[in-house]
């Protein structure tokens, strides 16, 4: 993160942790009621940032990636994935373009690993690979004030999801009222000023985490790197991969999952009233006995006390309606509805 947009933070309340989280209250389940209650405005340390330029930027990233980036208009986002070849889920990410570059937002914890990455393909394209994070800096913006914050900051609403407008900063519309603001690090500090004085409340990691489980919007953090195919996180569901692009890694186990067979795991929204919860945590169900049926992807405190989390889990354990945390004697689950139908 760049030293004078954590030192602006800093002054504003701001408590840092090592895991690339920031919160405004003692306690991070109250910057999570403030996201339940009202309106909210979050610092994004939790995601990390890398810009694609050159004009091999588009062909370079539609080859690596599990959407068609071929087809990303100038003021249009997507959902995408960088997966393995064995078709696991490297990364989740969000991509849109800005001006001719392309910027990419995936987790802070795998952004210098899959930065790496990304950079050995390269060999001969015509396309420069940077992280973001020291130029420009991300804010998001959620609640039913959003818009109007955005406004009297002098920046434009994206009419329609997953749209994108252009000015001073770049916003991203990810729904109705939650947005990605991507500013150059000059301009943050007056951003976020303005956006305080329009009504939002400053809140920390925790607070946007439980809003994309609440929009059933999957993180692929480290310790599930490399667990899961891009429809058992319902990436199909929302948008973020193509069926009719070419080739890219991982590319014939997604397809052959989409057109041979019935999915055995699919992601799902649950409650448990524990004390903590991480993602990677094992599931267990009674018709999978002492062998996990599956694991948390994302998990928050939610504003109602215990924890909030989206899980992969066998679909016949789901619709068996009973699992449990840690171990098959763990504490149970109560399984929450999704904002989208699953198939």
């Amino acid at each position: 993160m760049n030293a004078t947009w954590q030192t602006f933070l800093a002054n504003q309340g701001a408590q840092f942790s090592d895991d690339n989280a920031v919160q405004f209250s003692e306690d991070a389940r109250q910057d999570v009621i403030r996201a339940a209650q009202g309106t909210i405005v979050v610092p994004m340390i939790h995601l990390g940032a890398i810009r694609a330029s050159g004009e091999d930027a588009c062909a370079f990233l539609h080859n690596l990636f599990s959407n068609d980036v071929k087809k990303l208009g100038p003021n249009e986002a997507q959902f995408t994935s960088f997966n393995s070849p064995k078709g696991r889920m490297l990364a989740s990410i969000v991509l849109w373009r800005e001006a001719g570059d392309y910027l990419l937002t995936l987790s802070a914890d795998i952004h210098a690993a899959m930065l790496k990455k990304l950079s050995m393909y390269i060999l001969r394209s015509k396309v420069r690979l940077m992280d973001d994070g020291g130029d420009s800096a991300l804010i998001g913006l959620a609640g039913p004030q959003a818009g109007a914050a955005l406004e009297a900051a002098g920046l434009g609403i994206p009419g329609a999801e997953l749209a994108t407008a252009s000015g001073l900063a770049t916003v991203v519309r990810l729904d109705d009222s939650r947005f990605i603001v991507s500013a150059p690090i000059s301009e943050a500090p007056n951003l976020w000023a303005k956006f305080v004085a329009a009504g939002a409340q400053p809140a920390g990691s925790a607070a946007w985490q439980w809003l994309d489980i609440r929009a059933g919007q999957p993180v692929v953090t480290q310790p599930v790197q490399e667990e899961f195919v891009v429809q058992m996180v319902n990436y199909d569901l929302i948008g973020g991969v193509s069926f009719n692009k070419g080739c890219y890694p991982g590319q014939e186990i997604v397809a052959r999952t989409h057109y041979l067979g019935k999915l055995k795991k699919r992601m799902y929204r649950i409650h448990a009233d524990v004390p903590a919860l991480a993602a990677g945590t094992d599931l267990y169900a009674p018709d999978f006995g002492d062998q996990s049926a599956g694991k948390v992807v994302s998990a928050a405190p939610s504003p109602d006390g215990g924890f909030d989390a989206l899980v992969v889990l066998q679909t016949a354990s789901a619709d068996g309606g009973k699992a449990t945390i840690g171990a098959p004697d763990g504490p149970s689950v109560a399984f929450v509805p999704l904002p989208y139908a699953l198939p």
